[in-house]
């Protein structure tokens, strides 16, 4: 049986903690910030967490 490959394009946008949560980045921070406030932009930069419906899907994908 041939191995199964990582998919590269869900490798650079997720990480898997040491826990086995998955992370992401949050969308709705690379356009038109003039319009949102300081707090909302500040509170996209951080990370968060995959939703466990999709995180065994994720895991999958990237063999953790």
């Amino acid at each position: 049986m041939p191995k199964q490959k990582t998919h590269k394009g869900a490798a650079k946008r997720f990480k898997v903690t040491g826990t086995g949560k998955v992370t992401r980045h949050q969308a709705m921070h690379s356009h038109m910030l003039t319009s949102k406030t300081t707090k909302r932009k500040r509170h996209l930069r951080k990370s968060t967490a995959v939703s466990p419906a999709f995180a065994g899907t994720l895991k999958e994908m990237l063999h953790k």
